[in-house]
């Protein structure tokens, strides 16, 4: 009886135990599947996340191409708007060549195709000669007109000759900072069709001219550039990222401590001065009918027997008054100092003719000027210049 109650007790024993380990497997396999469900959403989490970082990423990374990248790799394209209607300029005097510069193909009108270059380029010359970029032969020009103060001329040739006109922007839209392309022919036509790129560095800058000699003869607004400008390139387009002209390279400053400061002429300027070429052949400048002198040229005003004021020190002295011109009617004499034009104070010569030629024939001017040490202002009608 024993035995079979002791044989009981061990099978319900070994029960038991296979209960307790069947529960202690269920209770390892449960952890293992909770371990795994845990790893398995940290694994999604984390892969979840990376996707969403990187697609944020690769959104900020177009975005970022999209507003920025986009701009340089797009100049290549802006160029080819302009390329083809620039030209290198080739003047010549008495059948040898005496300058090279560029100019651009603005405008066409029937049968003929307008380009417009630097005066200075072509100053002095008797015949021109054009070459595309994109061609090797010459082409006859007619030099339609130009003018020393302005630095703007005007060629004409015929219109089958010319496969594109630039398109022309507004220099007052373009922002310090923003890029700017010009092309050129520095050196002449080894290097023609030459692409340089920079920034615009400046705006309403007012330079020195020097036209006669050792004097500034005139104030310039220009914008101001920061590519690279040689010789040769005066003439040339000076266009915005978008590949429209903003300007007219016209000089640079040639100094061995100065690098990088080149200058255009606002393409709004160049494009009123080249409208009075095409119509008359010359830019019509407002006339005064005087002669004068900086009151710096202590020499020549003791020649003429002028007398400064004590404390001017800035104007202009009048040397010589046309009879019968606007100055004459107006009432000034040999002698007078002029120191305003209108609102604006001037300091010299140079200044005075700016001012004076921001003024067209027929318009009222106001100007103070002292005699005999009082102070006095006329009102002058503005003629024209023959």
């Amino acid at each position: 009886m024993e035995n079979n109650m002791d044989k009981d007790l061990v099978k319900e024993e070994v029960v038991v135990n296979k209960v307790k380990k069947n529960k202690k497997k269920d209770t390892n396999n449960t952890g293992i599947i909770l371990v795994v469900s845990i790893l398995l959403s940290f694994v999604c989490g984390a892969v979840g996340a990376y996707l969403i970082v990187s697609n944020f990423s690769v959104q900020s990374v177009v975005k970022n191409i999209t507003t920025s990248e986009l701009v340089e790799t797009s100049i290549s394209v802006s160029v080819d708007k302009v390329y083809s209607s620039t030209v290198i300029v080739v003047a010549y005097k008495d059948g040898k060549q005496i300058s090279t510069g560029t100019g651009f193909v603005y405008k066409k009108d029937g049968n003929k195709a307008y380009i417009m270059t630097n005066n200075h380029v072509i100053d002095s010359a008797d015949t021109v000669e054009v070459e595309f970029n994109d061609k090797s032969e010459r082409i006859d020009a007619k030099i339609l007109g130009g003018e020393v103060y302005s630095d703007i001329a005007v060629l004409t040739i015929d219109a089958k000759e010319a496969s594109q006109v630039v398109e022309t922007g507004n220099s007052d839209e373009i922002k310090l900072g923003d890029t700017i392309f010009t092309v050129g022919s520095p050196m002449g036509v080894t290097y023609k069709g030459t692409v340089t790129k920079g920034i615009l560095s400046g705006k309403d800058r007012m330079v020195e001219v020097n036209l006669t000699g050792n004097t500034t003869d005139y104030y310039m607004k220009v914008l101001q550039l920061d590519a690279a400008v040689n010789p040769g390139n005066s003439g040339g387009p000076l266009c915005d990222v978008s590949g429209k002209v903003i300007g007219i390279i016209s000089l640079k400053i040639v100094q061995d401590e100065v690098e990088g400061m080149g200058f255009a002429i606002p393409i709004e300027d160049a494009l009123e001065y080249a409208s009075a070429i095409e119509e008359g052949g010359e830019v019509v400048r407002p006339y005064l009918g005087v002669g004068m002198l900086d009151l710096s040229e202590e020499y020549y005003l003791w020649q003429n027997r002028i007398t400064i004021p004590d404390g001017i020190d800035e104007g202009v002295a009048i040397i010589e008054v046309v009879e019968g011109s606007p100055a004459d009617k107006a009432g000034l004499k040999k002698g007078d100092i002029v120191i305003k034009i209108g609102a604006e104070d001037i300091s010299g010569l140079a200044e005075f003719r700016y001012e004076l030629f921001r003024y067209n024939v027929g318009d009222k001017v106001t100007m103070v000027y002292y005699r005999g040490g009082v102070e006095k202002t006329a009102t002058i009608t503005l003629g024209k210049s023959e």
